[in-house]
């Protein structure tokens, strides 16, 4: 039986490996690990011999920290994203298109004023708006340092402009569009065109060869618009008017009738690129609407015999200026208004300023002896006196303080009222009008009365910008001598086309008709619209009319008419010849004469009124039968025979024009 050993006490010490020599195992020890293994930190000697071990901290907050930075930044990012996409997508997109796309205004086409017979007398024709980009004439984009130097040299001469200001107008680089000139003709763009293909061309071989390809005109564009042009040069220039820079009218009827004929402009936008169109981006375009047409109761012939006429006799007679009004008698329509001198609405800058506007119904001036027409009417719708009622004239008349004289000097004439008018005495007359009333005051009010009634004080109904309405006084006020001087046309202005309206309205029955100058419109579509019926006032009675008509004939056809000069063979003339100090419109004091002559024909069915006037002859003749009575003749034969008007078929009245004292 084997004997029992007593256990084997064990001795503290380091535990043994298994794998150790002589055990197996790994010895269990609480020494140090091993620093050359992972995840076993070596103790680190610190200063003074000692050593302990340091854990590190937790990687979780630094990565919690990390991560919302990250999503405040993505945060932002989409915050901002949200604003530039959807907020504000409209700003941006707007900013973008300004630099991208160009608009401008399609002009539309300005209407046509035509004569009573459909002829042209101002039409527009095509014309382009020279325009730019400045921001391409930038160092950058033109790849040129003076690219506006170098422009505005190459495009001065082309457009006739300051070679400065064109610099100016391409040296804004903040602007995207400058007009360089308005309306100029199809030829100027081409040659800008061409020279712009010349430079394209040098360009693009210059990039060819590595070069910066300048090109100092890409950004010289053009806008297609249209120009007034007037075919007749000058004729009916002071009815026209004309159109300034800005395509409006800046005078006459253009101006009258400017929103009728302009139309309303249209709009066109599109993309551009380096100063070309992107065909692919598309367009938008609201088209123009073309103006209205209007005809007018001009007749050109009519017209240009009357302005041939006036600027003759202007001219030869070293006057300041004349007009000439032809009037349709029985409808008020004016056949003619011309003006002497008178300016080209084609060539502005070579035009006399003073020249510009309508001075047949702008000036106003004291008639003279033409006014004496409404005198008479007065006193025979009164009954006052009738054409053969007896009429002594003095050489002299004294009233209030003044000494009245006709003239010329004479003997005393034994005239009847119908010889007082057929002499123009300024004497009888005073003596028929102090007939109208009991009292000199009386008198002054009844005549003023139908003065008023003619028209005189008033606009003529044209509306016409610039008009005048004359002058007159109210009775009450009238001085000593305009209580005289009134009756025989000093002491009141009125207007060329005032004066013909007076003896209109006198051939017409003793109807006035507000005189027209537009006959009707016409449309886009073609269709014409008449104007409104003018407006009629009965001033004198038809008997009374008939009665003066007569009397004006002697003025033409007797022996001691003054208007002898006014006779046409074939046809029966009533006319009435005018004489009057004239007032100097600068100094204001009575200095020279305006000459005048109105009447109608034929006078036994009066079909025309003719009214001429030239202000301040200083060569030869001033009085108005010798110097206006030829250019009544000239005008009315002329416009007779125009409107085929024929031949008087009686003889004239011959009523008596002086009487033997005690008969």
């Amino acid at each position: 039986m084997p004997s029992k050993e007593p256990p084997r006490r064990r001795v503290p010490g380091p535990a043994r490996s298994r794998n150790a020599a002589g055990g197996q195992g790994r010895p269990r020890s609480s020494a140090r690990p091993d620093p050359r293994r992972p995840g076993r930190p070596a103790a680190r000697k610190r200063r003074g011999g000692s050593s302990r071990s340091i854990r590190l901290g937790s990687p979780r907050p630094r990565l919690r920290l990390i991560s919302l930075c990250l999503t405040l930044v993505m945060i932002a990012f989409v915050v901002r994203l949200l604003q530039v996409q959807a907020v504000d997508a409209g700003t941006y997109a707007a900013k973008a298109d300004k630099n991208r796309y160009l608009e401008y205004a399609i002009a539309a086409e300005r209407g046509e004023i035509t004569d009573r017979s459909g002829i042209a007398l101002a039409t527009s024709v095509d014309a382009h708006d020279i325009t730019a980009d400045p921001k391409m004439f930038t160092p950058k984009e033109s790849k040129s340092p003076d690219a506006p130097q170098q422009a505005a040299a190459l495009l001065a001469p082309i457009l006739g402009q300051d070679e400065k200001d064109l610099v100016k107008k391409l040296s804004t680089p903040k602007s995207r569009y400058t007009v360089l000139a308005r309306r100029q003709t199809p030829q100027v763009w081409k040659q800008i065109k061409d020279l712009k293909a010349v430079f394209a061309d040098k360009a693009a071989a210059d990039k060819a060869k590595g070069g910066p390809g300048a090109d100092v005109l890409a950004g010289v564009l053009q806008e297609p618009t249209t120009k007034r042009v007037y075919p007749n040069g000058d004729l009916a220039a002071g009815i026209l008017g004309f159109v300034n820079a800005e395509g409006k009218g800046g005078g006459g009827l253009e101006a009258q009738l400017n929103k009728e004929l302009q139309g309303e402009d249209g709009k066109i936008r599109y993309a551009q690129a380096g100063g070309r169109p992107v065909p692919t981006a598309g367009s938008t375009e609201i088209p123009a609407v073309a103006g209205t047409d209007v005809e007018l109761t001009i007749d050109r012939d009519i017209q240009w015999a009357a302005q041939r006429a006036i600027a003759d006799q202007v001219k030869k007679s070293k006057a300041d200026r004349g007009y000439v009004v032809v009037q349709n008698t029985k409808t008020g329509e004016v056949l003619a208004m011309a003006n002497a001198p008178g300016y080209d609405p084609n060539d502005l800058a070579q035009s006399n300023s003073a020249a510009l506007g309508n001075a047949a119904l702008q000036d106003v001036y004291e008639p003279g002896s033409t006014s004496k027409v409404m005198s008479m009417a007065a006193v025979l719708e009164e009954g006052a006196a009738t054409p053969g009622t007896h009429v002594t004239v003095p050489n002299r008349l004294q009233r209030g303080d003044r000494l009245f004289r006709d003239d010329i000097d004479h003997p005393t004439w034994y005239l009847t009222l119908n010889g007082v008018l057929a002499k123009s005495s300024n004497i009888g007359t005073i003596l028929a009008t102090g007939q109208l009333g009991k009292t000199q005051a009386e008198a002054n009010k009844v005549l003023y009365s139908y003065l008023r009634k003619f028209g005189i004080g008033s606009t003529t109904g044209l509306d016409y910008p610039g008009e005048s309405p004359g002058i007159i006084a109210k009775p009450q006020d009238w001085s000593t001598s305009q209580q005289y001087t009134i009756p025989f046309g000093q002491g009141l202005s009125l207007n060329a086309m005032q004066a013909a309206s007076v003896y209109q309205t006198i051939a017409n029955g003793g109807v006035r008709i507000e005189p027209t100058l537009v006959r009707g419109t016409k449309d886009g579509d073609g269709g014409y619209t008449a104007s409104e019926t003018p407006k009629r006032t009965r001033v004198v009675s038809e008997k009374t009319a008939k009665t003066l008509a007569k009397m004006l004939e002697s003025v033409v056809d007797d022996e001691q008419g003054t208007g002898a000069k006014a006779h046409i063979p074939g046809y029966r003339v009533a006319g009435k010849t005018g004489t009057a100090n004239r007032v100097d419109p600068v100094r204001g004091v009575y200095k020279g004469y305006t000459a005048s002559f109105a009447g109608f024909a034929p006078a036994d069915d009066p079909q025309i009124t003719v009214y001429c006037a030239i202000q301040n002859p200083t060569k030869g003749s001033y009085f108005g039968g010798q110097i206006c009575g030829p250019i009544y003749k000239e005008v009315m034969e002329f416009a007779l025979k125009t409107l085929q008007t024929p031949p008087s078929g009686s003889d004239p009245a011959r009523l008596p024009v002086s009487f033997k004292p005690g008969e």
